[in-house]
């Protein structure tokens, strides 16, 4: 899988931008804050249908401009696709695959696979929970329709019950309802829940693997899920907890409020582990990542690298250099002496200064 073309119109900071990319190292550099990032954040869009950076819509349209325009050439072992995004400063966007509209922005994932790592998630291991579920979603969300059918279905409910939650002080008739929400958030709740247990216990095989050639066969990392509740028992905690929901207007549990622990040699790095085991617990995280993903659909992810070269020391720039081989990448940097240095292969090289992107020859 590669992305062979990308045009922007009045997106961030590109008024107009055409780009042709190599299917293997695209590097991206020139100082900070030039627009290296917003190319990456199109191809992120065009491949989940939202920004990595957590942006709306509106703020990824240019300054002066009403909407933006987003069009990548996907080439695929046997097809060429076409994804166009229209984002609209008032409404909702516009998707479209090879000139076909699209309904549903779920609709897109796994069109184009993409895997982005940024020095944000370096921080992954020690920020909150919240963090490790978004990694978890993202990339199943690209790996598996069902998923986000039980996802979306699932944070729709949860959204109406703490809604009736909140209306409960002054209509307590309205009681009697929320067993109507609980069934429908224990039905989608358990999907998930089966769904991350199986994809984290397949992660963390790959992660172990990376994660000891990483630490020189030191240290042994494990992923370990932990679920706010099971599938067995989340009707019965939902029930019991009743009282506790009213009380704060809000759903304590439930697989919303599940996160990740991480180990290394069975210590909890969330808490204990030094910057230096988290980042490299965050970089094996990345590299197996990649892996799980190619082993899954069968082809190789587009990996976007937004400067976090810099963030890491020799030895760890190495690993994840060896780790994408034979992947389409597109790095961001603000300059290529590291590559030179490290002696390492680029494909086509482009220099980035406000809005602009010219090729080196």
């Amino acid at each position: 899988m590669k992305i062979t073309s990308i045009q922007l119109n009045h997106f961030r900071n590109y008024n107009e931008l055409s780009l042709e990319l190599d299917g293997g190292i695209n590097i991206l550099y020139g100082n900070n804050a030039q627009g290296k990032t917003n190319i990456l954040e199109a191809v992120y869009v065009c491949g989940t249908g939202k920004s990595h950076r957590n942006s709306k819509d509106r703020e990824m349209i240019g300054f002066d401009s009403e909407e933006a325009h987003i069009k990548a050439h996907i080439q695929k072992e046997y097809t060429l696709d076409r994804i166009d995004i229209h984002l609209k400063k008032n409404k909702s966007k516009g998707i479209a695959v090879n000139g076909i509209p699209i309904k549903k922005t779920s609709e897109l994932f796994g069109f184009m696979n993409v895997v982005v790592f940024s020095p944000e998630d370096l921080q992954l291991i020690k920020n909150g929970p919240s963090e490790r579920r978004r990694f978890i979603d993202l990339e199943l969300c690209q790996l598996d329709k069902l998923y986000v059918h039980h996802l979306i279905n699932y944070n729709k409910v949860l959204a109406q019950r703490n809604q009736l939650l909140k209306e409960l002080s002054f209509r307590s008739d309205y009681e009697d309802m929320l067993d109507i929400w609980d069934l429908q958030l224990v039905n989608y709740g358990c999907k998930i829940i089966e769904i991350r247990n199986k994809f984290l216990q397949q992660l963390n095989e790959i992660v172990q693997i990376k994660h000891n050639i990483i630490s020189g066969g030191k240290e042994t990392l494990q992923v370990i899920y932990e679920p706010n509740v099971t599938e067995e028992n989340f009707a019965t905690q939902l029930e019991k907890n009743r009282e506790r929901d009213k009380k704060q207007r809000v759903t304590l549990v439930g697989p919303h409020r599940d996160d990740i622990m991480l180990t290394i040699n069975n210590i909890d790095i969330r808490k204990y582990g030094s910057q230096g085991q988290q980042r490299t617990a965050a970089l094996s995280l990345k590299m197996a990542e990649i892996e799980l993903v190619k082993k899954i659909i069968k082809d190789s992810p587009i990996l976007l690298l937004d400067d976090v070269l810099s963030e890491l020391d020799f030895n760890r720039q190495n690993q994840l250099l060896n780790c994408i081989d034979g992947i389409q990448t597109i790095i961001t940097c603000t300059g290529v002496d590291d590559f030179i240095h490290h002696r390492f292969h680029m494909d086509k090289i482009f220099h980035v200064e406000n809005g602009t992107v010219v090729k080196h020859n």
